[in-house]
C-alpha cells in the first residue's frame, strides 16, 4: 500500500525555506523572474540537490530542466511531475516551486525506502510559466508541447529588450537537446490553489479536472501628447481618458459572464507619463478567462467592440491577441489515480476547476495529465503574503507520492 510510505515533511519544508532566499524580498516574498540571476541561483540549487541524491539533469534549448530517477524498464513511457521556479514580481514563496520541490521530495523518499519503480520518474522545472518577464505565460511548456513555435519563444523580449534566447545564454541554461515532447504514461502537477475555496471549506486536497480557457492581449491606444496648461479640453486627444473608458468596458465584460468569467487589465504603461503633459499613448495588457470556449468567443467580440468605441474619442488603437489557451479537460484516468490516493490517505477532497493557467494545461495536449491542489491562506497568491502551512504541504506531497508510485508501477 502506498500509504505505508510518507514523505519527509521536515526535509520538504526546509527545501522550501532555502528556496525562498533566491530573490527573497524584505516583506517575506520573492521576486524571481524567469531567467534572471535569482532564477539561476534556484536552478543551480535544484541541480545540486539532484546530484547529491544521485539524479541526473538534462536541460533543453528553452531551459526546461528534466531530472530523472530511472525505473526498471527504460522502454516503458515515463511518468512526469513538476511545475515552475519563476515568480511574479513581489510574488509568493510557494506558487510553482512547491510542485517542483514536492516532486524532488517524492524522488528522495523513494530513495530512502529503496523503492524501484517499473517506469522512469521525471521531475521537470519549466521555464517562464508566469509570463511576468516574457509574454506569453507557459512559454517553454508551450514549445515543448508543440503549441508555440520555438523561434517565436526565443525571440520574445522583456521591457529592456532582452530576448529569451539572450537571457538563457546569460545564465547558462540554454541546453542543447530539443524542446520537444516525448511519450509519457502520465503527468501530474502539484500546486497551491491560488484561491480561497479549499481553506474556506476545510478541504485537504483539490482534484483538478478542468482549467479555464484564456486569451491574452496587448492594446496600444494612441492620442496626442500636449501641454496640460495650454491645451483646451475640447481639443485634447487624451489616450489615458480613452483608456479609462476602455477599462470600465473590460470590467463590464467580466461581470456579464459571472460567475465563471474573468476580465483583467494587469499592466499599464502611460507615455510620456509626466504630470503636466496630456497623455499621448497608453499600452496595456488585457486578459479574458472562461471555462467554455463559446463564452470566451463572446467575450472576445465584446472586447473588440470596446476597442472600436475608442474612435468616438478620435483615438487610434491596435489590439493584438498574444495567445489563446483553450479550456482544458484533464485525463480521467489520471484524475482517478489522484482520487484513489487521497482516499487511501484518508484526506478530504473535492473536484475543482482551475481559474489559473498552468504548464499542465499544455502537457495535457500531448500526454495524459491532471493536477492536485492544496489550500493557501485566504486564497492569496501572486503576492508577498502568499502562505501555506507545513501540514498542507505534507498532505499534498503524500498524495503526489502515492499517485506517482501507482502510475510508475503500472506495466
Amino acid at each position: 500500500m502506498t500509504k505505508d510510505y510518507c514523505i519527509n515533511a521536515k526535509r520538504l519544508w526546509h527545501t522550501l525555506e532555502v528556496f525562498s532566499t533566491f530573490g527573497g524580498t524584505e516583506n517575506g516574498g520573492v521576486t524571481r523572474l524567469a531567467l534572471s540571476d535569482e532564477d539561476r541561483q534556484g536552478r543551480d540549487k535544484i541541480i545540486q540537490w539532484a546530484k547529491e541524491d544521485g539524479f541526473g539533469c538534462e536541460v533543453d534549448e528553452l531551459g526546461n530542466m528534466f531530472i530523472c530517477r530511472p525505473g526498471k524498464n527504460p522502454n516503458l513511457a515515463p511518468v512526469l511531475t513538476g511545475s515552475h521556479g519563476d515568480s511574479q514580481p513581489l510574488g509568493g514563496n510557494y506558487d510553482g516551486i512547491y510542485g517542483v520541490l514536492a516532486g524532488l521530495e517524492v524522488l528522495r523518499t523513494l530513495n530512502d525506502h529503496g523503492v524501484q519503480t517499473e517506469r522512469d520518474l521525471i521531475l521537470v522545472n519549466w521555464t517562464n510559466e508566469e509570463g511576468a518577464r516574457f509574454a506569453p505565460a507557459m512559454l517553454a511548456s508551450g514549445v515543448w508541447s508543440g503549441a508555440i513555435e520555438k523561434e517565436y519563444a526565443l525571440s520574445r523580449s522583456d521591457t529592456n529588450g532582452v530576448t529569451v534566447d539572450q537571457a538563457l545564454k546569460a545564465i547558462g541554461y540554454k541546453g542543447k537537446f530539443p524542446s520537444k515532447a516525448r511519450p509519457l504514461h502520465a503527468c501530474y502537477e502539484l500546486h497551491i490553489e491560488q484561491g480561497p475555496i479549499l481553506e474556506q471549506e476545510s478541504i485537504d486536497i483539490g482534484v483538478v479536472h478542468h482549467a479555464m480557457g484564456q486569451n491574452w492581449y496587448e492594446l496600444r491606444i494612441q492620442g496626442f501628447a500636449a501641454h496640460a496648461g495650454t491645451t483646451p479640453m475640447n481639443l485634447r486627444l487624451d489616450a489615458l481618458c480613452g483608456f479609462a473608458q476602455f477599462t470600465l468596458a473590460v470590467e463590464r465584460i467580466g461581470h456579464r459572464f459571472a460567475p465563471d468569467g474573468r476580465a483583467t487589465i494587469g499592466m499599464v504603461q502611460v507615455t510620456p507619463n509626466s504630470r503636466n503633459v496630456v497623455p499621448g499613448e497608453v499600452l496595456c495588457s488585457v486578459e479574458l478567462r472562461h471555462p467554455e470556449n463559446s463564452a470566451l468567443d463572446e467575450m472576445h467580440a465584446l472586447l473588440e467592440a470596446a476597442v472600436k468605441a475608442l474612435t468616438d474619442r478620435y483615438l487610434k488603437s491596435d489590439l493584438k491577441r498574444l495567445s489563446h489557451y483553450p479550456p482544458v479537460v484533464f485525463d480521467q484516468a489520471c484524475v482517478q489515480r489522484i482520487e484513489g490516493a487521497i482516499a487511501e490517505r484518508g484526506y478530504t477532497q473535492r473536484p475543482m476547476v482551475s481559474g489559473a493557467g498552468h504548464d499542465a494545461c499544455y502537457v495535457q495536449r500531448v500526454a495524459p495529465t491532471a493536477m492536485i491542489f492544496i489550500p493557501c491562506v485566504k486564497g492569496i497568491s501572486h503576492n508577498e503574503e502568499e502562505k501555506i502551512y507545513p501540514k498542507w504541504a505534507e498532505n499534498g506531497a503524500n498524495v503526489l507520492f502515492s499517485t506517482l508510485l501507482k502510475a510508475a508501477n503500472e506495466k
